[in-house]
């Protein structure tokens, strides 16, 4: 969509509480001089507190009426000085792909089209493109086919958004998340009708792969052709059994670039990509663990490594494609300080068979260590501590309210 250029140029960025996946934009594009109009159905998100967010605005919540809220943004992004809209969570990514036409109508974004979005959110699918990649992807069977209990098995959903598109419970208004994951011991036998109707479709069953470390690998592709990718490995979770990196360091494996760019090319990939990996503990190989098409949990360390995502997207949005840089310090750590503070709780709380539970005496001292090596936190700007302060006096409000 080509549109003329008024005084100021803006970007569209949905949000919803957790500043992950939304503020390196806001704060990126914001201090570049342009507009960010950050969007969100909750009334006072933390990023609304930072200095950068341009404009504020309400959209209606995407899991209560997910066609309400295509409109919504396809309303914001008529606006003529609206040049693209980046994708911060499932939903955008999503509506982004199905109603294509409608948002190119209006405004330029980079994401894939919907054939190749259905095939890399649908896990059974995924896996079978991987195995046409020549790459290494678990043993992976619907839970309605499995018969055999006897080896190390996870169970997880197929899709991790529900929709009207991938499955025949959902109504177009409709959507419902599904991250759930049930780690079975040998020779376990799971209650199939109890995980069918709390995941409300077949997930999948996959072989359990003993990982000597996990690592994710982004990049942004343009109709097959990769514009910028990055790496860096998880050395902590938001839990002990797994989850979303809170510690990271960036790292470049030319073996992982190989296997992740070798998916993404078999797939045509066009947009963003968040691929998780983990390394086998036996062969050492890169196995695929899921793809998401949209910004990262993790991106306030990869933009802190200088690999700035949100800068590739508005570029390659806006014809500026060939000005991105896509180089990055290798060895850069950050943490996430509430990602961290779960990590502790998932010590209590969460349990595998396959995973041995950290001591927290341990866990404490590794911490220590980590901080003192790389003391940087994803949100704590001294330039902009809105965001932290928000932050903080809503766990403080929640803590002092308490369950109920």
């Amino acid at each position: 969509m080509t549109r003329s250029r008024g005084t100021k140029e803006s970007v569209l960025i949905p949000s919803g509480l957790g500043p992950s996946r939304t503020y390196p934009t806001i704060r990126s594009l914001g201090r570049r001089g342009i507009n960010t109009i950050v969007a969100s159905e909750y009334n006072d998100p933390p990023v609304f507190a930072s200095r950068h967010c341009g404009e504020r605005l309400s959209l209606p919540a995407p899991d209560a009426d997910l066609v309400g809220y295509k409109n919504a943004l396809l309303g914001i992004a008529s606006r003529p000085d609206v040049r693209t809209i980046v994708p911060s969570r499932e939903e955008d990514a999503y509506i982004f792909s199905k109603y294509r036409d409608e948002f190119e109508e209006v405004v330029n974004l980079v994401a894939p089209p919907f054939d190749v979005l259905r095939r890399s959110q649908d896990r059974l699918e995924l896996a079978a493109a991987a195995e046409e990649a020549g790459v290494p992807v678990p043993e992976t069977r619907l839970l309605s086919e499995v018969d055999d209990w006897e080896p190390e098995l996870i169970i997880k959903s197929r899709y991790n958004l529900l929709t009207d598109g991938y499955v025949d419970t959902h109504s177009p208004r409709e959507s419902s998340k599904v991250k759930s994951i049930k780690h079975l011991s040998p020779g376990e036998s799971p209650d199939i009708d109890c995980i069918l109707e709390e995941m409300e479709h077949d997930p999948i069953v996959q072989e359990y792969v003993a990982s000597s470390d996990e690592y994710m690998f982004a990049a942004l592709y343009d109709h097959g052709e990769p514009l910028a990718t990055f790496q860096h490995r998880q050395i902590r979770g938001d839990s002990y059994i797994g989850g979303g990196g809170v510690y990271r360091k960036s790292v470049y494996i030319e073996e992982l670039e190989d296997t992740a760019r070798k998916l993404l090319d078999h797939l045509d990939w066009h947009g963003l990509a968040c691929i998780e990996y983990m390394q086998d503990d036996e062969t050492g190989e890169f196995v695929l663990t899921e793809i998401n098409p949209r910004m990262w949990q993790s991106l306030p360390a990869t933009v802190h490594a200088g690999a700035d995502f949100p800068h590739y997207y508005w570029q390659a949005a806006t014809g500026e494609a060939d000005r991105i840089d896509p180089s990055y310090d290798i060895d850069s750590g950050s943490h996430s300080l509430r990602g961290e503070l779960g990590y502790v709780i998932s010590l209590f709380r969460d349990d595998s068979p396959h995973v041995e539970r950290p001591t927290l005496g341990a866990t404490a001292r590794e911490m220590l260590s980590s901080f003192y090596d790389d003391p940087y936190l994803d949100y704590t700007h001294v330039d902009d501590l809105g965001l932290f302060v928000s932050g903080a006096n809503r766990m403080l409000r929640n803590r002092l309210k308490g369950p109920g």
